[in-house]
């Protein structure tokens, strides 16, 4: 079992920048690949970024891409992602996602945490 606790979302103007973190408790960190979801209401869950087990290879959505960076620090157990020149389309709860393997950017990950919302204002 894994334990994900999410933090740092809140409301921001556009153009702004967040850090999100995600802290993991339970099995060890370092076997997982970790993700970064959003849901905007009324809408699905989306893929934001990836990252593998390792920290070195990193996954991004075209949506969000050169604005926003993961990283992780297993010693810490934590993953966080750095969002920066904010837009209104941003707006939404952000979830960190564990999964055995590969990381992905579909929704077939074991662990999910509560989630943070991030809400940009224009």
């Amino acid at each position: 079992q894994v334990q994900l606790i999410e933090s740092g979302g809140g409301l921001v103007q556009a153009g702004g920048s967040l850090r999100l973190t995600c802290a993991a408790s339970g099995r060890t960190f370092s076997n997982y690949a970790m993700g970064w979801f959003r849901q905007a209401p009324g809408q699905e869950r989306e893929f934001v970024a990836a990252i593998s087990w390792s920290g070195i290879s990193t996954y991004y959505a075209d949506s969000v891409k050169g604005r926003i960076t993961i990283s992780r620090d297993n010693a810490k157990n934590t993953v966080a992602l750095q969002m920066n020149s904010l837009k209104p389309e941003d707006t939404a709860v952000y979830y960190c996602a564990a999964r055995r393997g590969n990381p992905r950017s579909d929704t077939t990950y074991d662990y999910w945490g509560q989630g943070t919302q991030v809400t940009v204002s224009s």
